[in-house]
């Protein structure tokens, strides 16, 4: 699985021509992540850390693109699970993620949009881990307010 996790870990990083590529190697990502365990071992740690370096950057945390950014908090949601009950960034990095994670719930009320599985995937692992705490935490007040914001919308 280690081995699975840092091939991925690699391509992540990559310029990809088409949208749907990149799509396509996230959801492979997210794939591999969610088949992990926490508190790995410290050779599946080193595997994991350049997925979790890249996750963070400003090529795919700054995506355009809103399935893009949906598939990229899914990752960075299972990172979050993998590594709970620490936070796998520090403070400022959490914040970014935690706006990244947010942003994605904005259509969640939207059950016919390609991401909906996600979204509802995001929020089980945001309520699993009690990633609301570390929000907290982090002094995240405007965010959490917004995050009830998008559970409270109607199409």
């Amino acid at each position: 699985m280690g081995d699975m996790v840092l091939k991925k870990s690699r391509y992540i990083k990559g310029q990809f021509n088409t949208i749907k590529e990149q799509a396509g190697l996230n959801m492979r990502v997210e794939n591999c992540l969610s088949k992990v365990e926490q508190s790995p071992s410290e050779s599946m740690q080193s595997a994991l850390s350049p997925s979790l370096k890249a996750l963070v950057g400003e090529t795919l945390l700054g995506h355009t693109n809103v399935d893009i950014k949906v598939a990229v908090a899914s990752c960075i949601s299972e990172i979050t699970r993998i590594t709970a009950p620490d936070a796998p960034y520090d403070d400022d990095q959490m914040k970014e993620v935690f706006r990244l994670i947010v942003s994605s719930f904005e259509n969640l009320c939207d059950k016919s949009s390609r991401s909906y599985t996600k979204r509802t995937s995001i929020l089980e692992t945001v309520a699993k881990v009690r990633s609301c705490v570390v929000m907290l935490d982090l002094e995240c007040d405007a965010l959490i307010l917004e995050m009830f914001q998008h559970f409270l919308k109607r199409n």
